[in-house]
């Protein structure tokens, strides 16, 4: 970089601007600070000429350093912490505005010479004015980049970084220096870039300029940014060569398509491979293809076997399944689709109230003075009011409604919206003085029982069951038991299975405690019949109510077993007891217990049961030896749940 120096004529300084230029590279050189440099004459401009010399050559040595530490690939943090270095960007604004301070001083000069009227050195005049830089008409005036201070005289700097009147671009920092401004750029360029003149980053060709590290068997090719060593030897068929140019065998064995034809298997070798035939076998899903080379994927949902039955069939690689409709889902074992019980698997989630699982679906429903809401699974209130149920006086509560009578009057026990006269049923305790119902008469009441099944018992309250078994008045034929219920009966006809035969006499009634019992009877040679691990099927009944307050469980039917709890041997067989069939809504359990020395398996009712309700409760005890069930002997409990909890 060169600088061009203009002063006006001076008649008494010696000294030339070269020489003070001279002065100032030589300071640099020395890395001395160039903006308090000793004055070797008391020209201003011979002073600007020593500070741009100077900052020039010390940019220059630091910039000359940068190049060399990026070739030797050493660090530049201790460069980059000097705020010295430059960018040529910067050098060349500093020239150009070095150039402009340079033509003010020049038209300073001129315009001093064409108005004094005299040939006074302009440079005395100042002084004689005591002007710090230079005077125009009399009067203290500034260079590029200065003010005036207050005094008049004095000039100091401008930091034009502060006053926004700098034109540095976007990613430029505007940095003062004095008597001007510099623009450096914010974001350096990184590695493998360089900046350009006009303030760019360019990419470096580390394979031109020489800097790469590659080795001999390597050639360089660049990149932007950086470069790439690239092995100058080629590998053969059969080989790809590594980072390093070292060649590597290939596997074609691991490709995608396969270089043996069908029937064949793959087996690598160095530089090659080779193919040998093998024998193919199948297995579940699949069969051979035509030429039997290899096993190909059963579509079975274009066969005769689809058993989706209505749905979807989806084939897949070795098998099938059903792509089921909402509300369905798919049964990998038995290969079906199920409904899904919405309401079992998400219980209290899907409705409010009520939830009764459909086929492929749901439908809720809600209590007693509730109506479904418009989304279907939530319940709103029901004003029972609105269709007047009430006699007299009807108040609506939420899921239900009251009514009210007036003076004279109160609610009836039977519907309990009608008002009527008091009686002795409609007291507090009314629902308690009959079993059934009471009927209100004048100055009395009188209790009646069901129409069949029940008598009324001599106090005139309670209901008594009729034991049509004992009475004769029940229709069972001469081959049926007789079972008495509460309120009725049921005629029972046990028979034996095949293989089975009767143990005991034939009675014509069946009590609560009796048991029908069959026995295996094979015949010989019957091998299936031998195996069979059922010895014995019994048969026995009991009636239940429908209990009004169920607290705890209802021990309901005792089976005891005539083997002793402690055995002699420790291979005697565990007892297991069992429910296999017949336990609606798991209104029932089974647990065993130890009873005077005997193993005893008890069966509860475990929920209440709102009758008529009638199911046979199918039951199991198993011997158990090792883990396995060596025999075991069904119980058939034939339960009926009256209506009635009396």
């Amino acid at each position: 970089m060169s600088f061009l120096f203009f002063s006006c004529p001076e008649t008494t300084d010696p000294i030339s601007l070269d020489d003070c230029c001279k002065d100032g590279k030589e300071r640099g050189q020395e890395s001395q600070d160039c903006t308090s440099l000793p004055l070797i004459s008391e020209s201003t401009t011979c002073r600007i000429a020593q500070e741009q010399c100077c900052t020039a050559v010390l940019e220059d040595n630091i910039c000359t350093s940068g190049i060399n530490m990026a070739k030797d690939q050493g660090s530049c943090d201790a460069l980059l912490s000097s705020s010295t270095c430059e960018t040529k960007t910067a050098k060349v604004l500093d020239f150009l505005r070095t150039c402009i301070l340079m033509l003010h001083m020049i038209f300073a000069c001129f315009m001093n010479l064409l108005y004094s009227g005299d040939a006074q050195n302009t440079e005395d005049q100042c002084k004689a004015a005591g002007c710090s830089q230079s005077c125009f008409n009399g009067s203290c005036a500034c260079l590029e980049g200065y003010k005036l201070k207050v005094d008049g005289k004095t000039c100091e700097d401008m930091n034009e970084c502060l006053l926004g009147s700098h034109q540095c671009r976007g990613g430029e920092r505007c940095i003062n220096t004095l008597g001007s401004y510099r623009c450096q750029r914010v974001i350096s360029c990184g590695t493998g870039y360089e900046l350009t003149d006009n303030n760019k980053c360019e990419d470096i060709d580390e394979c031109e300029t020489g800097t790469h590290n590659c080795a001999a068997e390597l050639e360089c090719q660049n990149t932007a940014g950086s470069f790439r060593c690239r092995p100058r030897v080629q590998c053969g068929m059969g080989f790809i060569q590594d980072a390093l140019g070292s060649c590597i065998d290939i596997n074609e064995c691991l490709s995608v398509t396969g270089p043996c034809p069908s029937g064949h298997m793959c087996f690598n070798t160095v530089g090659s491979y080779t193919c040998q035939r093998h024998s193919v076998s199948c297995g579940r899903g699949y069969h051979l293809n035509t030429d039997g080379s290899r096993c190909v994927d059963i579509d079975e949902c274009a066969g005769p076997d689809n058993s989706c039955d209505g749905h979807g069939c989806i084939n897949l690689v070795g098998s099938y399944r059903c792509e089921c409709r909402v509300g369905f889902i798919f049964n990998s074992i038995s290969r079906s689709c199920e409904d899904i019980n919405e309401c079992r698997n998400y219980p209290g989630r899907l409705c409010a109230h009520k939830c009764e699982n459909i086929l492929g679906s749901y439908k809720c429903s809600c209590t007693t003075g509730f109506k479904l809401a418009a989304d279907g699974r939530n319940c709103d209130d029901l004003n029972e009011c609105e269709s007047s149920p009430c006699s007299q006086e009807c108040a609506n509560v939420y899921g239900s409604y009251q009514c009210y009578c007036r003076r004279g009057y109160q609610l009836s026990d039977m519907d309990g919206v009608t008002c009527e006269d008091i009686d002795e049923c409609a007291l507090p305790t009314g629902g308690h003085i009959c079993s059934y119902r009471c009927h209100n008469t004048p100055g009395s009441f009188h209790c009646t029982c069901p129409t069949t099944g029940y008598t009324l018992a001599t106090n005139g309250r309670s209901c008594q069951d009729i034991d049509e078994c004992v009475t004769g008045t029940h229709s069972c034929s001469e081959s049926e038991s007789c079972f008495n219920i509460q309120g009725g009966n049921k005629c029972l006809n046990f028979d034996c299975p095949a293989n089975y035969r009767r143990s005991g006499d034939t009675r014509p009634r069946v009590n609560r405690a009796d048991i029908i019992r069959c026995v295996k009877s094979c015949q010989p040679n019957d091998i299936s019949c031998v195996l069979n691990p059922i010895l014995s099927i019994s048969h026995t009944a009991i009636s239940l109510p429908t209990f009004r307050e169920f607290n705890k469980p209802e021990e309901i039917v005792f089976l005891k077993s005539p083997t002793p709890s402690h055995l002699p041997h420790v291979d005697s067989p565990e007892i297991v007891y069992d429910i296999l069939e017949g336990n609606v809504q798991n209104s029932f359990d089974i647990i065993k217990r130890l009873d005077h020395g005997m193993i005893v398996g008890v069966v509860r009712q475990v929920k209440p049961l709102v009758g008529p309700v009638s199911t046979v409760l199918k039951l199991a005890m198993n011997y158990v030896t090792n883990g396995v069930v060596s025999h075991r002997n069904i119980i058939n409990v034939h339960i009926y749940v009256s209506e009635f909890w009396f």
